[in-house]
């Protein structure tokens, strides 16, 4: 396969996965947030579980295509730690975005008569945000825009921290590569029960813009855009800074320590004996 080729499928792939996280998980949010009485008013941790499956289905699916990295906060962090090429960090993070806009048409498809039933019940429309939080995040109750920004540094450090500890070769604590799906979208249902109703974790910034910039061309304007409190970018800058924080915290501060890695290493530098036939 050409290298071009390659590439386009990789572009693809990083575009179903998060197509994938978004049909699923903004659905959860649908029955979460528009029914009454709803099946998760008492099983919150249902709706994590629910985004962290969809998380784990999108990595089996796409994982030997692209490494389905399904968040431009990961992407960046592997191109500053893990050697991913430059050259590919925007597209990843345009296909990205893409696939979270398709996601939320999607669910916005399939649940747009049920947002309507919702908002007239409620007596308000799309522009005050009527059933927004089923597409995009918001501050949760005390949540200043600001403390959401740090909130989500916090949560999407450990995000990238558990990624990079999974992922990493020399961990012998991790999982093999068949069970890290697995893993990984458990972290994201425990950051999510932990403190999910902050701001929404959304520690992926293509899990908010995608989805914001179609609620507001589906009628949620300013609700969408600037957002309560000029919110809008607290999704995008926190989770970057906090992906970049966790990744490095674990490659300075864990990864020198591994003893598997040391060993390795010591490997690599004892001098291959001479030929005896020489």
């Amino acid at each position: 396969m050409s290298p071009g080729k390659a590439f386009i499928g990789e572009l693809i792939s990083e575009c179903i996965a998060v197509f994938i996280i978004i049909t699923i998980g903004c659905s959860a949010a649908a029955m979460y947030f528009l029914y009454d009485p709803s099946p998760y008013s008492t099983a919150y941790f249902g709706v994590c579980i629910t985004w962290g499956l969809a998380v784990t289905i999108a990595i089996y699916v796409t994982g030997a295509v692209s490494g389905t990295h399904a968040n431009p906060a990961v992407t960046l962090a592997l191109t500053i730690y893990r050697g991913f090429p430059k050259r590919k960090v925007v597209p990843f993070w345009i296909a990205q975005t893409i696939g979270a806009f398709l996601g939320a048409a999607v669910v916005y498809m399939m649940f747009s008569p049920v947002i309507d039933a919702f908002n007239a019940t409620q007596g308000i429309d799309r522009a005050a945000g009527g059933g927004a939080g089923v597409f995009f995040t918001a501050p949760g109750a005390h949540i200043t825009p600001i403390r959401a920004f740090f909130n989500e540094i916090v949560l999407t450090g450990f995000l990238l921290l558990g990624i990079f500890a999974i992922t990493e070769e020399y961990n012998t604590q991790a999982p093999e590569a068949n069970s890290s799906a697995l893993i990984i979208g458990l972290l994201v249902a425990m950051i999510g029960g932990g403190a999910g109703y902050l701001e929404g974790w959304p520690i992926n910034p293509a899990r908010d813009l995608g989805p914001r910039i179609f609620g507001y061309l589906a009628g949620w304007g300013e609700s969408a855009f600037p957002g309560p409190g000029n919110y809008w970018w607290v999704p995008i800058a926190g989770p970057f800074c906090g992906g970049v924080l966790g990744a490095s915290i674990y490659h300075w501060l864990i990864r020198p320590f591994l003893p598997s890695r040391h060993k390795r290493v010591a490997q690599e530098s004892i001098p291959a004996e001479p030929d005896a036939a020489n």
